[in-house]
């Protein structure tokens, strides 16, 4: 069986290549160019270069500098002795994920571009251009920290072992047949496992740093918004200070608001129509539920009665006690501890334990 293996140029990835292939697959390795010429592209390049940008390029997807990445996968590939394809996927990527993002933050909303990416492109538009492009395969393969299992030929998407590393939230959306046409070989190690059998076998990545977000740069490069005055007001509407732009906040944000208090504020909503941060003491910033649309479901085939599970609302927590039901062609979430500031525009992750069940993205708070 053939097997193309997505590789970033990173340990999870060329690990997961070197697995496949000892377990007697036919490994092909690909990695996806992001970074294109004209439009979006080129206002980013000239952000970055006019602020002397400094970051380390690894340390996120999106950048104008990913040729050491891709020579570091050919390197791996090389040394596996697989094929290796660079597949151009960023016209695709601009419109499926740089829009959206820039879209979604202008209306207030705090998108998660991961699994947009994840969704649409490293799990679509990236195989079906490499189909495309010629390259013959089976199965797709990446070096996510997550399980798929079949039974009764279903698919099930499930948490890997490491609490920490589990990467699920980011594959909700994996529709049946993405699933059954996927294999996470990572998903029953930790990341200090994956290290250690990419020092054993001489991998010039073994202690590569993870990429930590979606763009090398300062969000800001992308809304490529002018500063617009607004004004910082508490639930009451009463004008606490001012801002440049509401843009510049996120839903739960407790440091750098620009107010003093007697205690700490939190961000609780972004009004784009007229331009308002509000915020709240702690009290009064805690949320009982959410509204979720655009559901996608793997798990099970539709929700019909109130389910007792576990939600996620964010990749850094830990799945929290809750009741999912129906809610028109939406899903209501009642959790059973009041959560800390819900961001809307995030996704929310149904769990039963180590099952994903599906989830959505979050329309609304109460």
């Amino acid at each position: 069986m053939k097997v193309l293996v997505g590789m970033s140029g990173g340990v999870d990835s060329s690990v997961a290549a070197l697995l496949l292939k000892e377990q007697g697959y036919e490994v092909i390795g690909a990695t996806m160019s992001l970074w294109g010429k004209g439009g979006t592209f080129d206002i980013l390049k000239d952000k970055l270069d006019s602020q002397e940008q400094k970051t380390a390029t690894h340390c996120a997807c999106l950048s104008p500098d990913k040729q050491k990445d891709i020579e570091q996968a050919k390197a791996i590939a090389e040394k596996l002795g697989i094929e290796f394809h660079v597949i151009d996927c960023s016209k695709e990527y601009e419109k499926i994920v740089i829009d959206y993002f820039k879209e979604e933050y202008m209306q207030g909303r705090t998108p998660n571009p991961c699994v947009q990416c994840n969704r649409y492109i490293k799990f679509g538009a990236f195989w079906e251009l490499a189909k495309k492009s010629g390259i013959q395969f089976d199965k797709f393969a990446t070096g996510h920290y997550a399980k798929i299992e079949e039974e009764n030929g279903k698919f099930f998407l499930r948490r890997g072992v490491n609490p920490k590393k589990d990467q699920s939230y980011f594959l909700y959306g994996l529709t049946q047949e993405q699933l059954s046409k996927t294999l996470m070989p990572l998903g029953r190690y930790t990341k200090e496992e994956i290290r250690d059998i990419a020092r054993k076998h001489g991998f010039e990545v073994a202690d590569k740093a993870d990429s930590q977000d979606f763009y090398v740069g300062d969000y800001n490069d992308i809304l490529n918004e002018q500063p617009r005055k607004g004004n910082i007001v508490d639930i009451n509407g009463k004008v606490l200070g001012t801002h440049q732009g509401f843009w510049n906040y996120t839903i739960g944000q407790r440091k750098g608001i620009g107010v003093a208090a007697a205690a700490p504020l939190y961000v609780i909503e972004l009004r784009k129509d007229t331009n308002e941060v509000v915020v709240a003491f702690k009290d009064d910033s805690l949320n009982k539920g959410l509204i979720a649309n655009k559901i996608t479901l793997s798990a099970i085939d539709k929700i019909t009665e109130p389910i007792k599970c576990q939600v996620k609302i964010r990749s850094s927590q830990e799945p929290k006690p809750a009741t999912i039901k129906p809610w028109g062609e939406k899903i209501a979430v009642e959790f059973d501890e009041l959560q800390s500031p819900i961001a809307t525009g995030q996704s929310a992750v149904f769990y039963n334990n180590e099952i994903v069940l599906g989830g959505g993205i979050i329309e609304s708070v109460f």
